[in-house]
């Protein structure tokens, strides 16, 4: 089937998502960012596991390469590599810890697209998009909760560790409190005076009566702390189909969301084939619709043309599916069609020692979303796609001859999908990666078997690691 919808998967992802047999167990928990060490929950079994007493020695010298916008999350995603975890653990771990560190861009309430290249595999777009609800009920109408659906669909495809595992970084970075980075106090400073009027965020992101955490605070966040432990102890299911999710849908209604349980029942992620580009025996992949920042990026990459244009023309023809996003490329038409102003978004690329790669971009549909906490959970709501743009989630893959060549993905609003294509035409060509316009690309570039992260200078996030093959 050309689109591979996970609804006959409905049952395994309902269910307890954080219970994975058959996953490869890993060994003790690793410093994550200076000052704080990461220790194992007094309730996490002794034997098997990611994070615990049982370890077996970490990897050292080249495990792979990871850079992220937020440098505590780009520690984590590194400490599950050394933990020999794969690039999916490790994007996977990644992407959870930034629903913490940067809950501004990447809240758990929001939702994303990732690029999987498997070694010697076919690469794979896995789209988990907020969605609207049902109904627009409320007065600031929320998305739905996709980003631990679609990260359990991609581990679970493709991880080689338990899922649990993979939430108690996230989970002990909210319960004993980050650093808050540059990044994040500035989303705090432009958006201070809307997100400090509802009494959860102020709770959570103040300080004092009229201000906001500032850079080098230290930030706990413990409803999301607890929200994260009930996950791993009851499984991702919980919040789709279980209590946790009558909890979520009430919160939401509370904050003028107005979720349902319904809602989060039919938060369903998406896997497809990508959007190719081959030129000889090089190979470009693309995220692929409903993620259709990647036909831009592609249409940019191909031919240099305005990847918002295409993108706006894909949007006003109501065009779905991947073969007829294929057939554009193939195409080569261009337009000069506008977006609107569109929301923030941020991204990262993980690449491991046996040449697996993964390039993601989060949204949660608005910076800081509604700007309001479902409640009890710590969460900051996504804003509902009814009600604003979709964003422009663009990444892609390159392979040279099958082999690894360059993982690109990119935030910066309207200009994320052109970064995306520029970045893959500098790679294409071994040349030095652009980092100019308001597009942020986070780029991991592989050569003669050795892959070294591209991170863009003007932002404050972080790379780690080299990869030698």
């Amino acid at each position: 089937m050309e689109k591979r919808q996970v609804a006959q998967r409905r049952d395994q992802i309902s269910t307890n998502g954080s219970q994975t047999t058959r996953r490869t167990s890993l060994g003790l928990l690793a410093s994550v960012a200076s000052g704080l060490l990461l220790s194992a929950c007094s309730h996490v079994p002794v034997v098997n596991t990611l994070f615990g007493p049982t370890s077996e020695p970490t990897l050292s010298g080249n495990i792979g390469t990871i850079v992220s916008d937020e440098p505590q999350a780009t520690l984590v995603g590194h400490d599950v590599l050394a933990r020999r975890g794969n690039a999916v653990d490790a994007a996977t771990a990644t992407a959870i810890a930034l629903g913490v560190t940067l809950p501004s861009r990447a809240s758990l309430g929001g939702g994303g697209a990732c690029l999987v290249a498997p070694p010697n595999g076919d690469v794979k777009s896995i789209v988990f998009l907020p969605q609207a609800g049902q109904t627009l009920r409320g007065d600031r109408p929320a998305s739905t909760p996709a980003m631990l659906r679609g990260l359990y669909l991609m581990q679970h495809q493709y991880g080689s560790v338990d899922f649990g595992d993979l939430i108690l970084p996230a989970q002990k970075l909210a319960s004993n409190g980050m650093t808050v980075s540059r990044t994040l106090a500035s989303d705090l400073s432009t958006v201070r005076i809307g997100l400090l009027a509802d009494k959860n965020a102020q709770a959570i992101f103040g300080r004092d009566e009229t201000g906001t955490v500032v850079a080098g605070d230290n930030l706990a966040q413990p409803r999301l702390a607890s929200f994260l432990d009930r996950v791993h102890s009851a499984g991702v299911g919980d919040l789709y189909n279980g209590a946790l999710a009558t909890v979520y849908a009430s919160a939401s209604q509370q904050a003028g969301g107005g979720l349902t349980n319904q809602d989060l029942r039919n938060t369903l992620p998406l896997q497809t084939d990508a959007l190719h580009s081959q030129t000889g025996r090089l190979t470009a992949s693309f995220l692929a619709p409903p993620a259709d920042g990647g036909l831009g990026a592609a249409m940019r990459y191909q031919n240099g043309s305005n990847a918002q244009g295409t993108v706006a023309a894909w949007r006003a023809s109501k065009s779905s599916s991947l073969s007829e996003a294929q057939a554009i490329l193939d195409s080569n038409k261009t337009s000069n069609a506008r977006l609107p102003a569109l929301p923030a978004s941020t991204s990262f690329v993980v690449t491991d020692r046996n040449g697996m790669a993964v390039a993601c971009t989060l949204s949660e549909n608005n910076l800081f979303g509604t700007g309001r906490i479902a409640g009890s959970t710590g969460i900051v709501l996504g804003a509902s796609p009814a009600t604003t743009p979709q964003p422009l989630l663009a990444a892609a893959i390159l392979h040279h001859n099958h082999a690894l060549k360059a993982v690109i993905a990119a935030s910066g609003q309207n200009d994320a999908a052109d970064a995306v294509g520029d970045a893959a035409q500098a790679a294409a060509h071994n040349a030095t990666i652009p980092h100019s316009g308001s597009g942020r690309v986070n780029v991991i570039t592989c050569q003669g078997g050795t892959c070294h992260g591209d991170l863009d200078p003007r932002g404050t996030g972080l790379t780690v690691g080299s990869t030698e093959r």
